[in-house]
């Protein structure tokens, strides 16, 4: 899988404060205190499990951070599938740093590897039909923009990065604004002619409510199957529909074959556990 990498300018903000945040008031006393300060190490990240990878320019940039002349060598890309005990990156540099920067690099390799991994699960258990996995805003505060980079790199698709992507109006925006038809007629009025409007529904009767304003998109919340199907029948194909609520591994092929055009599944960011990533020590410099 190819896709564009982030630049390093995003990341490097991320990288940095999570080094600063283990390098603490004093650097790495075991480091400095063990190992010579010329001493050189080669390593090598390796995946202990099998997945779907994200996350290693985080790594170059954690280890470079470290020392500028590190050699940094990618076996593996962003989006790649691995198997278990292959080969990700080969690193030379020196020792000290490759060690202090080690626990920076496998956190976020670990981390985004393991969003990439969870994602690519969802997107193949619909594979076949036309629904889209898609991302939500339930991220680590801080890691969105890797942690979004990471779904693309599983396969899937973002949602909003963002409060001001476009309008999504929630049922506490319904509720706030007196229901759907009051809010999506504020939405319609304050919207740019480039600004997109979604709205989430729960019920086929707010779905009707909502139909006649034709919004861009509209969420169908914790829907039934058979409303879902019922859903995608009214709306025949006028405005995009995006089922979400209750999504798991094992009702997300059932979700997508209603006909719906997305699923939003906050499980993405909110609940992937790390893929297993080690860093295993080739040789020193002596």
């Amino acid at each position: 899988m190819s896709l564009p990498p982030l630049p390093d300018l995003l990341i490097e903000p991320t990288v940095r404060a999570a080094l600063a945040e283990d390098l603490g008031r004093a650097g790495d006393v075991t480091a400095a205190a063990c190992v010579p300060a010329e001493e050189r190490l080669s390593v090598v990240f390796a995946a202990r499990k099998a997945g779907r990878i994200s996350g290693l320019d985080c790594a170059r940039i954690a280890m470079t951070m470290m020392d500028p002349s590190v050699r940094f060598e990618m076996v593996a890309a962003d989006g790649d599938a691995v198997e278990a005990g292959a080969a990700l990156a080969r690193v030379e540099g020196n020792a000290r740093a490759v060690l202090s920067a080690e626990r920076t690099a496998l956190n976020l390799l670990g981390r985004l590897s393991g969003i990439a991994t969870l994602t690519d699960a969802y997107v193949r258990a619909v594979a076949g039909t036309k629904a889209k996995i898609v991302c939500t805003r339930k991220t680590t505060p801080g890691l969105r923009a890797l942690e979004k980079y990471a779904v693309r790199c599983g396969g899937g698709t973002n949602h909003r990065f963002g409060l001001d992507d476009a309008i999504l109006i929630k049922d506490n925006h319904v509720v706030a604004a007196g229901g759907v038809a009051e809010a999506l007629k504020r939405a319609k009025a304050s919207a740019g002619h480039l600004m997109k409007i979604e709205v989430e529904v729960d019920s086929l009767a707010q779905l009707d409510e909502a139909l006649p304003f034709a919004p861009d998109v509209i969420m169908l919340d914790n829907f039934t199957l058979a409303d879902l199907a019922e859903a995608v029948r009214r709306v025949g194909g006028r405005v995009s529909l995006e089922a979400s609520g209750g999504v798991n591994l094992q009702t997300v092929r059932a979700i997508a074959e209603t006909g719906v055009d997305a699923i939003s599944v906050g499980a993405l960011t909110h609940s992937a556990p790390a893929l297993d990533v080690g860093l295993d020590a080739i040789s020193n410099g002596a």
